[in-house]
């Protein structure tokens, strides 16, 4: 049975697909191809809030990805099941096309998170800027099984990669941004989601425009809300980082309301009785359940995509809001993050810096890069896009990968052959 909700608009692809017949829905293709890319592979070694390796419970890249694809899955459900006035067997939020933006949402993260992405940013600031989600639209429309000759991407729908592309605002268009962009050679990308259309004058503001997102991606972006704010408190109180001392230490010195007092005094309440996993996975279904769609008129009218606004309440909002400060404030402000972010920014600079050196700068005789790499930077005229190039390398490391690097080129101890392939 068609889904009415997508047209071909929805379903058109970057280049015309040859597939002329396939069991799958073209939703379901994409999904495919991101779960079978090594990209998504090394999601495995990437931190998510500790590094991996630390305990065998934490959270990875990977595994919050794959969390967050099944609670983008559940709100699709949900509102299927709860707005009947507006949804039905013959018009829905297609599943399987929020589960793969899901799954694909993090993939441009370099190594050791955002502390990784803040400073390979300030790096590449003269050849265009870094941004995790702009990497991720770098990656499946340019990088996913590229060869030397070819750069070829996944080739997704215009549904999929709108749902994915969070930003849409270009880095030329802001000054020195911290984040929240796009590359500007993406700039066709968006042109694609729009259908070549000419954006309206009030979303020509970068906050404006950056705010307009698909269903798609609301859902995802709430889902990737809900993963981290709920489950980076899981991992910090079995982790140590998060006791009940420190949560009550915490309260007394943040001016807390009535509300908020409440919450932090259940999460008290569940660590005492050692149930917090299972409380917080409740925690899971209660944010699942608080989504709400409404209409809303917009300049888009080629698909229904744009056509409704993601509503959470308040107290739910309130209340994620509140355990992500607390994550904030108790883990991610602490001395030991910190020495490993400090360490994880040096490494990646001294890298940078050396591969500008002799890749971008000039390109000197001395082969530091792996073949494949070497030869596609070597056959690069263009400064800046050596120096994309040079970015694509490092943020597509794993933590461990990229400590390897380091220590092969910076450590006069480090000179073991069997790891240099």
């Amino acid at each position: 049975m068609k889904n009415k909700f997508y047209i071909d608009f929805d379903i058109e692809r970057i280049k015309p697909s040859k597939r002329s017949q396939d069991y799958r829905t073209p939703f379901q293709i994409d999904r495919d191809r991101i779960i079978h890319s090594s990209e998504f592979r090394r999601l495995q070694g990437k931190t998510q809030v500790f590094l991996p390796g630390e305990y065998d419970f934490y959270r990875t890249r990977l595994t919050h990805s794959i969390e967050v694809a099944q609670i983008g899955r559940s709100i699709c459900n949900y509102l299927l099941f709860s707005q009947s006035d507006i949804f039905n067997e013959e018009y829905f939020i297609d599943p399987d096309l929020v589960e793969s933006i899901c799954l694909a949402h993090d993939l441009g993260h370099p190594p050791f998170g955002h502390a990784g992405e803040r400073i390979l940013n300030k790096l590449m600031m003269n050849y265009g800027g870094f941004e995790g989600n702009a990497q991720t639209i770098r990656l499946v429309t340019e990088i996913f099984y590229r060869d030397e000759n070819n750069y070829r991407g996944m080739n997704p729908t215009r549904a999929f990669l709108d749902g994915v592309m969070k930003y849409k605002t270009t880095f030329s268009s802001l000054k020195n941004p911290e984040n929240h962009f796009i590359y500007d050679e993406q700039k066709k990308y968006l042109n694609f989601i729009f259908g070549n259309k000419k954006i309206p004058v009030e979303l020509s503001k970068p906050d404006k425009l950056n705010s307009f997102q698909s269903i798609e991606c609301q859902i995802m972006d709430w889902a990737d809300d809900t993963a981290y704010a709920i489950n980076d408190i899981v991992d910090s109180i079995s982790g140590g980082f998060i006791t009940i001392e420190k949560l009550s230490k915490w309260q007394k010195i943040n001016s807390l309301n009535d509300n908020q007092n409440r919450i932090v005094e259940n999460i008290i309440e569940w660590i005492k009785e050692g149930n917090f996993k299972r409380k917080f996975g409740s925690e899971i279904g209660e944010f699942v359940r608080s989504c709400k769609l409404i209409e809303r008129k917009t300049f888009d009218s080629l698909t229904n995509r744009y056509k409704y606004v993601l509503i959470i309440p308040d107290d739910i909002l309130e209340k994620a809001k509140l355990y992500k400060q607390i994550s904030i404030d108790l883990v991610f402000y602490s001395s030991s993050l910190h020495q490993i972010e400090f360490k994880g920014n040096n490494m990646i600079q001294k890298i940078f810096q050396l591969f500008e050196e002799n890749y971008i700068n000039n390109l000197k005789s001395a082969k530091l890069l792996p073949d494949f790499n070497d030869k596609l930077i070597r056959n690069e005229k263009n400064k800046k896009l050596r120096a994309r190039l040079v970015c694509d390398y490092i943020a597509g490391a794993t933590d461990s990968y990229a400590m390897r690097i380091y220590r092969r080129l910076f450590d006069p101890d480090y000179s073991t052959l069997a790891d240099l392939a």
